[in-house]
């Protein structure tokens, strides 16, 4: 059987990176099927585009995964398959959380033939062998003989063959930019950033994430070889195909268990399996200098922390309180002083936010290391105790907000602001963080670094700034890299006078030096 494995875009937005759900489940697929990946947001494709892929591939049955924001798209995508006569299984966060949506059984219209709840490691080698036998149910959990929800062990990963799997549609460095690093000698013009997970689950519970409900409040594990194995085959991949790798691990908190964290590290240096990579890791957790002298002898490039927001009765009312405002900045020089930076996120239109807050948090952030600062309103997901909250106290004002997805648009009424004076908010923190002179400030607050650091900083501003301002197609990436002309003039001047080929400012500085060009992502959770 022929199966697709469909991530969809949700036609405003773009993640950029891979979820990992599509991998892992190709790596679970029982032997004798053939399995293609198609991430919309990578490969974009219309629903006609995608309707004949799945004729001319002759596809008997597409797996959908979609979270909130991506879910009204998903659905549109599927309507498409279904009518063309193939079956459709759908699952990820949101159906797990809203599974009568998806049935149509809400009183809505109906949009897969089956859905998969939970984390389907052990669902789907079933749903893809009741598929060929044509006798697809209706609903998979992941119970157990009491038909209690069964957390599935990590204790048997599969290895995910990536030296086996085309990745040309995930390389994410544009084509309109490849002539410019090929210019500069980089090595950059093909650029991978690979989701692994290490671990699942979060304790922590705060009142807006889907985590807790989904992966559960345990915190379930791999094993530190199973890992190293998987990053050894990336590297030896990277190196035969001389492409640049980076790796993401998608773990909610990379960090949660300290002692566990650096055992994986220290092994990680131990085996040679360093790479440059990514994580999320709350901030209280990097207070640890061994932790941090580790992240960065390990690969560590980019730490993403989930700040939130500089007031502490904020952060008590969504039940993050473990986070202090005052330890920001010393957590922040921590990192930058082993050369890694943060990406670093916050929500306006909590309870106690009135107007100013973006002008009050860009102050701060100004007088912190260069980062990568992102951010967004607060949004009720479904079956969070925040929508939950909102629901019983009266103040949704879309509750179905995911079926008219509208990024940067609130979905409920915030008790000290208008939901306009959010948005205004929002619009004016990413426009002051991510203007040329910004930029330019933050590429000069790290002057006296090497240059391959000045070009990666840069090249990841500029991806980053697409979350808000969307950079589709070569005409929108010529726009930005015009507006930035004079400082990647500068920097090719800088890079050319230091000399090529070997010398200092050449690629193989550059492999030793320059931390990865990273792309924001909000990870996804390794579900159908």
């Amino acid at each position: 059987m022929k199966i697709l494995l469909y991530c969809p875009d949700n036609g405003v937005t773009r993640n950029f990176m891979p979820h990992l759900w599509m991998f892992l489940l190709k790596s679970l697929t029982p032997p004798g099927h053939e399995v293609f990946l198609i991430d919309g947001n990578t490969q974009p494709m219309n629903d006609a585009q995608l309707i004949r892929f799945v004729r001319k591939e002759n596809i008997e049955l597409v797996g959908i995964g979609a979270m909130t924001r991506m879910i009204a798209r998903a659905y549109r995508v599927a309507d498409a398959i279904r009518a063309a006569g193939v079956r459709v299984v759908m699952g990820g966060p949101h159906v797990t959380e809203v599974p009568d949506e998806a049935l149509g059984r809400d009183g809505g219209a109906r949009h897969a033939d089956a859905i998969a709840l939970g984390e389907a490691d052990e669902t789907w080698p079933v749903i893809v062998e009741d598929a060929a036998r044509g006798q697809l149910k209706e609903v998979y959990a992941p119970l157990d003989e009491a038909g209690k929800e069964r957390k599935p062990s990590l204790g048997g990963y599969p290895l995910i063959r990536w030296d086996q799997m085309d990745l040309r549609q995930f390389n994410r460095i544009p084509g309109v930019a490849r002539p410019l690093m090929s210019m500069l000698n980089t090595g950059w013009e093909t650029f991978h950033l690979i989701p692994i997970e290490s671990g699942r689950g979060c304790p922590y519970g705060c009142e807006f994430c889907t985590v807790t409900g989904f992966f559960g409040d345990s915190i379930r594990f791999r094993s530190n070889q199973s890992i190293i194995d998987e990053l050894l085959l990336l590297k030896a991949a990277a190196k035969a195909s001389q492409g640049k790798i980076a790796v993401f691990f998608v773990d909610d908190n990379f960090a949660i268990n300290v002692k566990r964290t650096k055992s994986l590290l220290r092994d990680m240096i131990a085996a040679g399996a360093q790479t440059s990579w990514v994580a999320q890791i709350s901030a209280n957790l990097l207070r640890d200098e061994e932790l941090v002298d580790l992240i960065a002898e390990s690969g560590g490039k980019w730490i993403f922390i989930g700040m939130e927001s500089l007031d502490p009765a904020n952060l008590a009312d969504v039940n993050k309180s473990f986070n202090k405002p005052a330890d920001y900045a010393a957590v922040l020089e921590r990192l930058a002083k082993r050369n890694v930076y943060a990406i670093t996120s916050f929500i306006f239109g909590l309870d106690n936010d009135q107007v100013g807050v973006a002008d009050r948090t860009l102050e701060e952030i100004r007088k912190w290391p260069p980062g990568l600062p992102v951010f967004g309103q607060i949004t009720p997901f479904p079956a969070t105790p925040l929508y939950d909250r909102l629901l019983k106290e009266g103040r949704l004002t879309r509750p179905k907000h995911w079926l008219d997805f509208a990024p940067f648009h609130m979905a409920h009424t915030p008790k000290k602001m208008s939901i306009a004076q959010v948005e205004t908010e929002v619009d004016h923190a990413w426009r002051c963080s991510y203007d040329p002179a910004r930029t330019s400030q933050a590429l000069d607050s790290i002057r006296d670094e090497p240059v391959p650091y000045k070009i990666s900083h840069l090249i990841a501003r500029l991806f980053f700034r697409g979350i808000y301002f969307p950079q589709r197609g070569a005409w929108s990436w010529v726009k930005t890299v015009a507006a930035h002309k004079h400082l990647i003039a500068g920097l090719f001047r800088e890079a050319r006078a230091r000399g090529l080929k070997g010398k200092p400012g050449s690629r193989l500085e550059f492999e030793r030096a320059a931390p990865f060009s990273a792309q924001a992502a909000a990870p996804a959770p390794p579900e159908l």
